[in-house]
């Protein structure tokens, strides 16, 4: 899809003058250690109060005591697979289907339904059989639908609660574009601007495309490669969101794909994802925080001088929603 150019410049070209250095809250851009040392902290009162309720000593020992019992919990978990219960469910469609005289489906999971291929773009139902997904739980539709796209290079899928997604669809429809900042030990800073003590920062133009009625699509470009080719920018990352089973399993199935040739990496891609959905209201909007986020998503849409660039930022990297 081509963007409207005039408009989309007249919303960006401030943007363009310069790349922005900005401070970046370390929890911003923490490790998977980080983040579980700050959940073990925040919960440590807690985990203190049920040790000595255990007659134990301390959070270590409550940990040993509990590990036999969540290792357990782990392997009923993992009793569960949900893609060879789909799989029986497949074997006894086509085993109804031949007691019915009928030819049976010779499609799996995984293969494109050849209805959907008259359509300018891909519904769920090139990815998945819908209806077969209809009769399995939401847990299992979720985990189906991570193991189709785990062994892809550069993929992204989620499967996103109908209520988050539906929050940041009303918005998205009344303000289709936006710009989301990425903080890059390796961006290019103007002269003048470097910054040892922060990380610079690198803005990123994002589009919606509400091709169909239950079909949205995302496209997110450098404004680096915007700047240079305008209309024609290539987006490095592209994604589309599945509602089929919003009203059935509360559920928006959600799939992208980050360029190969593109200097952005997955896990930038899903940082940038992170905050559309915190500025679209995904994660609520309730709070003073989130409703100072999308004030910028309607302010950014309306080319308002009131756009704070720098208060943009600041609004980015804070953890709280």
């Amino acid at each position: 899809m081509r963007y409207n150019y005039r408009s989309t410049l007249q919303l960006i070209k401030p943007f363009f003058s310069r790349r922005y250095a900005f401070p970046v809250n370390n929890r911003f851009i923490q490790s998977k250690a980080d983040q579980q040392n700050e959940i073990l902290a925040k919960y440590k009162v807690k985990l203190e109060a049920k040790a000595k309720q255990e007659g134990l000593k301390n959070v270590e020992q409550l940990r040993e005591k509990m590990r036999d019992k969540i290792e357990n919990k782990k392997k009923q978990f993992s009793k569960v697979d949900p893609l060879r219960e789909l799989e029986n469910l497949e074997r006894a469609e086509k085993l109804k289907a031949a007691i019915e005289g009928k030819k049976g489906s010779k499609q799996d999971l995984g293969a494109m339904n050849p209805e959907s291929s008259s359509k300018p773009f891909k519904t769920l139902d090139s990815f998945v059989k819908v209806e077969n997904l209809k009769k399995l739980p939401a847990n299992q539709i979720s985990l189906i639908w991570r193991a189709r796209f785990q062994m892809k290079d550069r993929s992204l899928c989620a499967a996103v609660p109908a209520d988050s997604f539906g929050r940041m669809y009303e918005h998205a429809r009344k303000n289709p574009r936006f710009v989301l900042p990425l903080p890059r030990d390796d961006a290019q800073v103007e002269k003048g601007e470097q910054d040892e003590a922060h990380v610079p920062v690198e803005m990123h133009f994002v589009q919606w495309s509400f091709v169909g009625p239950n079909t949205a699509h995302v496209m997110i470009t450098s404004l680096t490669e915007y700047k240079l080719h305008n209309e024609y920018a290539r987006p490095h990352t592209t994604v589309a969101f599945h509602s089929e089973l919003k009203d059935s399993k509360h559920l928006v199935l959600m799939n992208g794909q980050v360029d190969k040739d593109a200097a952005v990496s997955l896990q930038d891609a899903r940082l940038l994802l992170m905050n559309l959905q915190r500025f679209y209201g995904g994660l609520g909007e309730e709070s003073e925080i989130s409703k100072e986020r999308l004030n910028m998503v309607k302010l950014f849409n309306r080319g308002s001088g009131e756009f704070d660039v720098k208060r943009f930022i600041e609004l980015a990297e804070m953890i709280e929603n």
